[in-house]
């Protein structure tokens, strides 16, 4: 009696949630699996789970989650080799992310939402542990992922999901994510290289074409703004080799549009602004895919022994910002940029203290700056509209 007296009072949401955090263990798991084979162009499916020591194939009792681990003490079963201790963090990890989520959006009310944040968390842990590792985030990740967090848009929009951007709000949100964060890249890498133009421009699409979409789409719009970058990169093609278009023209020609926006010109500093970044964003999502094709199995050494100018962030950031506003939406992909730009500027800084190496992985930060967005960002927003008057 006392058994079906407790059952009876545990509510559909709270089996939900317990459900999504043994789900979490599960895809914890898995992305242990992407963490190690992604970034050395391995297939994720083939071969099965494995030793990578002693490529002994591991069976159902060493794939428990955590359980295993701990049974074996952190050693392989079968050659006794240390397995890190990341891999039941993650899983870990994976599982009190999946079963916050569940409590936060509850499925029942917020529908295949849920799942697409729980979608976010996993590319978010999985690309940031690879990132710490290699200083690079796979396109397998992030482009699949900006195209999933804008399927989660048009599921959210059907089922009137509230506070998750429908199909209209996850396709402006990619744009700005990747647009505002390559317009960081671009104006800081200009900076780097003190404003000499790039030594080894990328044809027929790459860094040329972004920086010209900044200009363009500031006054003709996003739309417009990307079909002038792809008209630049056709001319390539056509010309066989990179015609030059000078950033002093593009990016000083964008500084210069935004005073003049500032003063009533053209559409407004504010829609110049936004028509940058969108263009920006697109052309820099289709510049991605084109890379991601046409390298696509490149190992991350093989793309280390490219030359390549100084760059102010890594293009995967960009692309996992996209995958950010994909799925949360414009006002808490600023909230993330925020809180990454803060929390990255800290670390910065207390590198520079210690004497150490002062480079910054920068996806973790984008990570941790996105979950605060998703688990106080609309508290935040509001506190923000609130102070404002709005």
């Amino acid at each position: 009696m006392r058994i079906v007296a407790y059952t009876a009072g545990v509510t559909p949401d709270v089996l939900l949630v317990i459900f999504a955090a043994l789900l979490g263990l599960l895809v914890g798991s898995f992305s242990n699996v992407l963490i190690w084979r992604l970034p050395r162009g391995e297939s994720i499916a083939f071969p099965p789970s494995h030793c990578p020591n002693c490529d002994h194939r591991l069976g159902v009792p060493d794939l428990v989650p955590v359980l295993s681990w701990l049974s074996l003490g952190g050693k392989c079963r079968y050659c006794r080799a240390p397995i890190k201790a990341r891999y039941p963090v993650v899983e870990l990890l994976t599982g009190l992310g999946y079963g916050v989520i569940a409590a936060l959006f509850p499925p029942l009310v917020v529908g295949w939402g849920a799942l697409g944040l729980m979608a976010l968390f996993t590319i978010l842990l999985v690309g940031s542990a690879i990132d710490l590792d290699t200083y690079t985030i796979p396109d397998e990740l992030t482009l699949p992922g900006t195209a999933l967090g804008i399927l989660f848009g048009f599921l959210n929009g059907r089922a009137g999901a509230e506070g998750l951007p429908d199909l209209s709000g996850a396709v402006q949100g990619a744009l700005l994510g990747a647009g505002l964060v390559v317009a960081i890249n671009q104006f800081g890498s200009w900076v780097l290289r003190r404003f000499r133009e790039r030594s080894f421009p990328e044809a027929p699409i790459g860094y040329q074409q972004i920086s010209l979409a900044l200009l363009a789409g500031a006054w003709l719009g996003p739309w417009w703004g990307l079909g002038v970058a792809l008209l630049s990169a056709a001319v390539n093609v056509v010309a066989r080799r990179v015609v030059r278009v000078p950033e002093l023209l593009t990016l000083g020609g964008l500084l210069v549009s935004v005073v003049l926006g500032s003063a009533g010109y053209g559409p407004g500093m504010i829609l110049m602004v936004q028509g940058a970044l969108a263009a920006a964003g697109a052309t820099s999502l289709v510049a991605g895919v084109y890379w991601w094709l046409k390298y696509r199995g490149q190992t991350v050494d093989d793309a280390a022994d490219e030359p390549a100018d100084a760059s102010a962030m890594g293009f995967g950031d960009v692309k996992l910002a996209a995958v950010i506003g994909a799925f949360l939406g414009w006002e808490r992909l600023l909230l993330t940029l925020v809180v990454a730009v803060f929390a990255g500027a800290l670390y910065g800084v207390a590198q520079l203290a210690m004497k150490r190496e002062n480079r910054v992985k920068f996806g973790p930060f984008l990570a941790v700056g996105a979950l605060v967005a998703l688990i106080w960002g609309a508290q935040i927003i509001q506190g923000y509209r609130d102070g404002l008057g709005l």
